[in-house]
């Protein structure tokens, strides 16, 4: 039976060089000379620090964050942009959350859609993926279709397709 996996994840070697892109080219940004910066990758927890001297020129750090991410080919859902900037002494620092992996409760809400569509396929929430399979390969590329129109508010790669 023909089957793919629906999975939402970042690779860690991507969004490593676009944080490198994105600080090479503040410090090279005219409005960012000799005023303080700092922006660090937590490879573990997938998170970005984002320090700067303004509230300003964090909101500036973020555009660049975005763009670069999606040039980079990181979907722009995957950054969590809802923590705001918080004052710390002399700076302002903000924390960047990047998605990666299917939360519980929105593999629930995508499954929840495949159901509610009326296709014959069947999925299954297996640990930080979801497996979709089906009698005809038509029906998978509905789902694929279902899943792209569907505003889930996160990343989702379709991978793993067997015939």
């Amino acid at each position: 039976m023909p089957s793919f996996d629906i999975a939402s994840k970042v690779d860690l070697q991507t969004l490593d060089n676009a944080i490198n892109v994105v600080k090479k080219e503040i410090q090279n940004r005219f409005d960012f000379r000799g005023s303080h910066f700092e922006m660090e990758l937590d490879k573990k927890n997938f998170i970005i620090k984002i320090e700067a001297e303004s509230d300003m020129k964090i909101q500036q750090v973020t555009d660049v964050i975005l763009s670069r991410g999606i040039k980079q080919g990181i979907d722009g859902n995957a950054f969590d942009f809802s923590k705001e900037a918080y004052p710390s002494g002399k700076v302002v620092k903000q924390e960047v959350t990047v998605r990666n992996g299917l939360k519980q409760e929105d593999a629930k809400k995508i499954v929840k859609a495949i159901k509610d569509s009326g296709l014959k396929v069947q999925a299954a929430i297996m640990d930080n993926i979801i497996r979709v399979t089906a009698k005809k390969i038509d029906d998978l590329q509905d789902v694929i279709a279902l899943c792209r129109s569907g505003n889930f508010g996160i990343p989702l790669q379709y991978e793993n397709m067997k015939n």
